[in-house]
């Protein structure tokens, strides 16, 4: 069996969504000023949390992983925090429903200056939107990468980015690449010894 239409279609549709993205110089900006916020929460000592369901917890994962861990080159680790862990998950899922996941620990562990990072595909993901408004109730920032028309999430968020795309799968690819991105702006900020 060929496979090299749709293997075609698929990659020319991931394109076409990167270069809608890249030609709304907004994107530009706020990714930008995102890159600028994370390096404040750092050096004013605060912690960085990340959030999603699903594909976008795993993007929030990695996220934080390249933080604590390292992305190019070595560097002191930076305070990134994916609310992953799986007894808290499915303790507060047993005990308060899916849509407290993320809401509790970030009541618990939250700080004034800290920053959320949330992640959903259609801007609806309730657990991620209460996500928010805790963050905004403990005097943190909330950075939103959201898809299709941005949902109720956009309402909590500081600042946002819509990704493009028809599909979750696409909306992710922009979503990672924008972490990417920030990843490696932090690092010219407060590490220009890395490039």
């Amino acid at each position: 069996m060929d496979f090299s239409h749709s293997i075609r279609s698929a990659l020319s549709d991931a394109q076409d969504a990167l270069n809608q993205f890249i030609q709304n110089p907004d994107n530009i900006k706020v990714i930008a000023e995102t890159a600028s916020l994370m390096q404040h929460v750092f050096e004013q000592e605060g912690r960085i949390f990340a959030c999603g369901n699903g594909g976008s917890l795993c993007d929030a994962i990695h996220f934080a992983e390249e933080c604590t861990g390292k992305f190019r080159d070595n560097r002191k680790p930076l305070p990134v925090i994916a609310l992953s862990d799986a007894g808290h998950i499915t303790c507060t899922a047993n005990d308060f429903g899916f849509a407290e996941v993320f809401a509790r620990p970030l009541l618990a562990l939250g700080h004034p200056g800290d920053l959320l990072v949330a992640l959903s595909t259609s801007g609806n993901s309730d657990n991620v939107v209460r996500a928010a408004k805790a963050a905004k109730s403990r005097q943190m920032y909330v950075f939103g990468l959201i898809g299709r028309d941005g949902g109720q999430l956009k309402n909590y968020c500081d600042s946002y980015l819509i990704a493009p795309g028809r599909t979750a799968d696409r909306i992710q690819e922009i979503h990672i690449m924008v972490l990417h991105i920030l990843i490696e702006q932090v690092e010219r900020l407060m590490f220009p010894e890395n490039y």
